[in-house]
């Protein structure tokens, strides 16, 4: 008897530890089972899976790099004929893109991580005249029937510098996709305990906090929790600053909640953000966030005196650290699971799937 769910793959270089990785294997993961029927495809190996997915055929293609899977994608696609394909990361949703012109009864959406613009000029180093990159975005987004964007900041970004119809572009914010549970008391024993998740490269702006660390005049503790290509440079500031006895780094761990709910304040110093999962996932558990009020989505998460503080300044952020306000947990906690709970999120990616088939 013939099936009719909507039929989804969706794509993933790899499952290595990651934002993007997290967000579309959990949401492929969750979808109604009575209206579509999903499988999700990783270009990479099967030995760097980080995260557990239960109802959900995975196929691992084993390969290196995205430019070495094109083939097989498009034999799995002629194979398992999707009603829709979604994809995620910008190198190989380029990819996917030109392989939508040989299934035109697929929909092909493009989820998008980052804000692209300052992602390219922030890496740029050369300044290159023609960026290639940039030329291939600009055809790619216009082969996906929908791409949808994290922030309205990275929505904005789209139009502006990828000419992406608005209409074509469908905001839905990540998802808490874990079960965080409020961190029972606070701390009390004066020791002052902050901690950072996320990946040790040069966006993150990691040094920056590790400077202002420095100056911080109080009984402290800060975890580092990350890997990445800046990791070796962050060690050489820690040694130069003087902080080794004052940081525990942990490369990667599996028990975020835990590490959340004993720390008392999240401090993330990003350039830019495309939707930093960290933060809804600690104010989940009731610890407040001090970040740096950049482009992208950190601003539609923190609250000003609600769920943490936005800063202008390495000596503003200083400042609020220093700042001996006390947090409600509870209120904290409310402040995300309102707008960025799992039924919420994954009700917005079921309508999107169900709009972009009745097209």
């Amino acid at each position: 008897m013939k099936s009719n769910r909507i039929k989804i793959v969706f794509i993933l270089p790899n499952l290595l530890p990651g934002g993007a990785e997290r967000v579309v294997s959990f949401v492929a993961d969750n979808l109604n089972r009575d209206l579509f029927e999903s499988k999700l495809l990783i270009v990479g190996k099967s030995e760097d899976a980080s995260y557990d997915l239960k109802n959900i055929d995975v196929t691992y293609l084993e390969k290196e790099r995205v430019l070495k899977g094109i083939l097989a994608i498009f034999k799995f696609l002629i194979k398992s004929k999707p009603n829709v394909v979604l994809t995620a990361n910008t190198h190989l949703s380029t990819a996917v893109a030109c392989l939508s012109v040989f299934f035109r009864s697929t929909k092909f959406i493009s989820r998008e991580v980052t804000l692209l613009s300052l992602d390219s000029k922030f890496f740029d180093k050369k300044k290159k005249r023609f960026n290639y990159m940039s030329f291939l975005n600009n055809i790619s987004f216009n082969l996906f029937d929908k791409v949808i964007s994290q922030s309205e900041d990275m929505k904005q970004d789209l139009i502006k510098n990828y000419n992406i119809k608005k209409e074509n572009i469908t905001v839905i914010n990540n998802p808490i996709s874990d079960s965080f549970s409020l961190k029972p008391t606070s701390n009390k024993n004066g020791l002052l305990k902050l901690i950072t998740i996320g990946r040790l490269s040069k966006e993150k702006g990691i040094p920056r906090l590790l400077k202002i660390l420095s100056k911080l005049d109080m009984p402290f503790h800060y975890t580092l929790i990350g890997d990445g290509p800046e990791k070796d440079t962050i060690f050489q500031l820690i040694d130069e600053y003087g902080l080794s006895e004052k940081i525990t780094h942990i490369n990667f761990t599996k028990n975020v909640s835990k590490y959340l709910s004993e720390n008392d304040i999240f401090l993330q110093g990003s350039y830019f953000e495309g939707f930093p999962n960290c933060l809804i996932e600690s104010c989940s558990v009731g610890t407040p966030v001090i970040a740096f009020d950049v482009p992208g989505g950190t601003k539609e998460i923190v609250i000003n005196k609600v769920n943490g503080y936005l800063v202008d300044t390495e000596e503003e952020f200083l400042v609020k650290i220093k700042s001996k306000i006390i947090w409600n947990s509870s209120e904290i906690r409310e402040s995300v699971l309102k707008k960025f709970n799992q039924s919420i999120i994954l009700k917005k990616y079921e309508n999107l799937f169900m709009e972009v088939i009745n097209q």
